[in-house]
C-alpha cells in the first residue's frame, strides 16, 4: 500500500507531543505581543505564556500564513515523495486557506507529478482536531489516502462546533464586535453562544445572561442536537481555565454517559487572541450542521 502524509496547521490546537507521536507535520501560525513575535507551536508552555500576557491586559496580534510559507512547508513534504493531505482552519475565518491553495498551485507547476490535496474543512480549533484525529485513526487502521479524502469530504461539514465566549471585550479589541455592543454586553454579563454553520461563519445563536446559565444552555443545546450520543467521540475545550475545563468535561460525560470518548483540549493562541480566557466549547460529529 502506498504511503501518504496527513499534515495540518497549529490551529488544530492538538498538543505537539501527540502530533509528533503520530507523525503529523504542522505549520505554525504566529502571534505578536509587545512587539515580539512568537510561534504558535502547540506546546503547553507557549499557551501559558500567551494567556498570562492576555490576563495582564496585553492585546495579541495574529497573522495569516502567507503563500510563500505554505509553499516552503509543502515543498519539504512533497520532496519526500509521498502524497500529502493537508487540513487547516475554515476559509471563512482566515485568508490562510486561499494562501494554501495558491501555494499548492505553485507546487503543482514545479512538481507536476506531486499529489497535494488541500481540504476545505469548514472547521476550527477543536473541530479541526476532531476531523484530523478521525483521519489519522483511519490511516493507522490501514485506510488508503482516497478513503481518507472521501471521508473528510463527506464529514468535515458535519462536525458541529458550539462555543461560549466569556468576555466580549476581546472580540471588540480584535475588531469583531462594536465597542458599544461589547461594553453593554460586558456590563450585563452577556455570554454569547456561538455556532459554526456549514458556510464556516461564526453565528451567535443565543445570548445568555450569567456564566452558570450560559454553561447550562450550552450543554442543553448540544443535548438537543445529539440525543444520547451512543458511540460518539466528543472534544470539549477551555481557554486557560484548567479546573473549569475539567468540571465542564465531567458535566458533558454525565450528560452523555453513552459517548465513546470525551477529550479535553485547550484553545491555542491563534483563535484565543480573539476570544480570551474563559471560553468553553463542545464539538462532535452530527448528522448535519444546523443552518
Amino acid at each position: 500500500m502506498q504511503n501518504y502524509v496527513i499534515a495540518t496547521a497549529s490551529t488544530c490546537d492538538i498538543d505537539s507531543s501527540w502530533l509528533r507521536e503520530h507523525h503529523i507535520p504542522f505549520i505554525s501560525y504566529t502571534f505578536e505581543i509587545d512587539g515580539k513575535i512568537y510561534r504558535d507551536d502547540c506546546r503547553p508552555e507557549t499557551r501559558r505564556l500567551f494567556y498570562s500576557k492576555m490576563r495582564e491586559g496585553k492585546l495579541p496580534n495574529t497573522s495569516q500564513i502567507n503563500s510563500y510559507a505554505y509553499y516552503e512547508f509543502f515543498k519539504d513534504l512533497i520532496e519526500e515523495g509521498d502524497p500529502v493531505i493537508f487540513v487547516d482552519m475554515d476559509r471563512a475565518i482566515s485568508n490562510s486557506y486561499a494562501n494554501s491553495v495558491a501555494a499548492a498551485d505553485m507546487i503543482k507547476e514545479e512538481y507536476p507529478d506531486a499529489e497535494l490535496h488541500i481540504m476545505d474543512t469548514s472547521c476550527i480549533t477543536m473541530g479541526l482536531a476532531l476531523l484530523l484525529k478521525n483521519m489519522v485513526a483511519m490511516k493507522e487502521s490501514g485506510a488508503d489516502k482516497d478513503e481518507v479524502i472521501a471521508w473528510c469530504e463527506e464529514n468535515a461539514k458535519k462536525i458541529a462546533h458550539r462555543f461560549m465566549v466569556d468576555d466580549l471585550q476581546w472580540l471588540r479589541k480584535g475588531g469583531r464586535l462594536s465597542n458599544a455592543s461589547a461594553i453593554v454586553g460586558s456590563l450585563l454579563s452577556i455570554k454569547p453562544l456561538i455556532y459554526l454553520p456549514e458556510d464556516g461563519t461564526l453565528v451567535a445563536y443565543e445570548k445568555v445572561r450569567g456564566r452558570k446559565k450560559a454553561i447550562r444552555t450550552l450543554l442543553e443545546s448540544a443535548a438537543a442536537d445529539i440525543g444520547d450520543a451512543e458511540g460518539l467521540d466528543m472534544i470539549v475545550g477551555h481557554s486557560d481555565e484548567i479546573e473549569e475545563g475539567e468540571a465542564w468535561k465531567e458535566m458533558v460525560m454525565n450528560q452523555f454517559p453513552k459517548a465513546r470518548s470525551v477529550e479535553l483540549m485547550e484553545l491555542g493562541p491563534t483563535i484565543g487572541s480573539h476570544i480570551g480566557p474563559g471560553f468553553l466549547s463542545i464539538v462532535y460529529l452530527a448528522e448535519k450542521r444546523r443552518p
